[in-house]
């Protein structure tokens, strides 16, 4: 018997391969991938196979027999009796008699000596200081001093720009040279983009409905719940506190705060405070009223007479007499001369607004009346159209009682071929019988005898799905 074979080793036509994708969790695969490109594009040289890869295969082996409930915690760690902690009784303390010597190492050995201030070493700053006058003139001022260079002419040569005199033409080299054309679209060869519909059944088998196998689950086990039991002994209350530390016997300490005693009294109450008793109320005169003095008049008249009335001597005066001469009311019929020397020397300048420098128009603005009259309309002659002569045969049929001869050399000389299917077009190639698909996801077939395929080959169609 045959071994299986690829997919991709029953291609004729070398446009199918198989989908290098892993299906399954663990390798069953009977032999490694070497369908590379660079196998296929690239020939072999001598007998020299690939390098072989060392890695070890991950191989899954499945363990036939039952399943053990034992874990690696169950059979290593196995429980053992609690003992309870012995306990340690403490002993008591018993405080040494005697008086605590409290020197010290350093007490002893360490002598006290009086230490004197250090005195410095480093002596006084002198500043020496010269009566003369900096010379502030530096070596490069002293020493580099700058050339006399004149400065060169330069050697360019002048371009006058002279403006042209012809009169510039707005049409373009494009303008002139191109000539407009009618656009023809071209036709599109690309095919239609629709869907082709296979006839072949759609076959709906998975590697998992295929390989997969159900196996009957055992029941779950169940732990059955422990039952709480109490214990018999009292629960022993006593903390590591009250078991070690019971207290010494000793007096209660004396409060030092002074008796809350309330002091009370049957006598009457004075009224009378620290401060009546020491400060006495002292006699204090009262202060003197000084009284005012009543007003009394002077007697006899009073006197509105003052300095300035009696000393001031009254001139009879004539009143100024107005420099302005006296008008006579009377009026003149002249126009009034309002002419001054400013208006006669200084006359004002008749000015216009200065007008937009524009560039004058090469081209003249029309005048007269617009005629709707273009130059094509001016100039066109219209002339009669003579059809051009057509020197075209004419499509008349000639009878001829002769046969036709429609031999041509493509018929003569065609050898017509068997067109062949590849086998790799079909979900189940003809003569082959699937067997499985491993890891890198080759579906192998074994192929069958050639009685056993004729009877059960699929009818190969005369169209077939190409599968991309």
């Amino acid at each position: 018997m045959k071994p299986p074979r690829c997919l991709c080793e029953i291609c004729t036509c070398g446009r199918h391969r198989c989908p290098h994708k892993p299906t399954r969790i663990y390798d069953n695969g009977q032999q490694p991938c070497l369908t590379t490109e660079y196998v296929e594009k690239y020939p072999k040289y001598s007998n020299i196979s690939p390098p072989r890869s060392l890695k070890p295969k991950q191989e899954y082996q499945v363990h036939r027999g039952k399943m053990e409930g034992i874990t690696t915690s169950k059979s290593d760690y196995l429980p053992y009796d609690i003992v309870k902690r012995p306990f340690r009784v403490q002993e008591e303390h018993k405080p040494k008699t005697g008086k605590i010597e409290l020197g010290t190492t350093y007490q002893k050995d360490y002598n006290a000596h009086k230490i004197q201030p250090v005195t410095l070493v480093r002596p006084l700053e002198r500043k020496h200081t010269t009566g003369g006058k900096l010379d502030t003139i530096p070596t490069y001022q002293d020493d580099y001093r700058s050339w006399e260079v004149q400065r060169r002419e330069p050697s360019k040569v002048e371009h006058i720009y002279h403006p042209p005199t012809e009169k510039f033409g707005n049409s373009t080299t494009f303008q002139d040279d191109f000539v407009p054309r009618e656009l023809n679209p071209r036709q599109s060869f690309k095919p239609p983009c629709v869907a082709k519909l296979s006839d072949v059944p759609f076959d709906s088998t998975t590697s998992h409905r295929t390989s997969y196998i159900a196996h009957q689950l055992e029941p779950k086990f169940i732990r059955s719940k422990e039952e709480y039991k109490p214990s018999n002994q009292p629960f022993e209350d006593l903390t590591t506190h009250r078991n070690d530390f019971q207290g010494l016997p000793g007096q209660l300490a004396k409060s030092c705060k002074p008796e809350n005693a309330k002091v009370g009294s049957n006598a009457h109450f004075n009224g009378v405070t620290e401060f009546q008793d020491r400060f006495q109320p002292w006699l204090v005169s009262l202060p003197e009223v000084r009284k005012t003095k009543e007003y009394v008049p002077p007697p006899g008249n009073m006197d509105f007479n003052s300095t300035s009335h009696l000393d001031y001597v009254k001139h009879e005066i004539s009143p100024a007499v107005p420099i302005r001469p006296v008008s006579n009311g009377r009026r003149i019929n002249a126009p009034f001369q309002g002419n001054t020397t400013t208006k006669e020397d200084f006359k004002a300048w008749g000015s216009c607004r200065q007008e937009i420098t524009k560039k004058q128009q090469e081209i003249p603005k029309p005048t007269g009346r617009f005629y709707d009259l273009t130059t094509f309309k001016s100039h066109y002659i219209p002339h009669q159209i003579i059809p051009a002569q057509s020197f075209k045969p004419v499509h008349a049929i000639v009878p001829n009682s002769a046969p036709f001869q429609g031999e041509t050399m493509y018929r003569t000389e065609y050898i017509p071929k068997k067109q062949e299917t590849c086998p790799a077009n079909y979900p189940s190639p003809p003569g082959y019988v699937y067997v499985n698909t491993d890891s890198q996801g080759h579906k192998f077939f074994r192929q069958l005898t050639p009685e056993f395929s004729e009877s059960n080959s699929n009818p190969i169609p005369k169209e077939v799905a190409v599968l991309s």
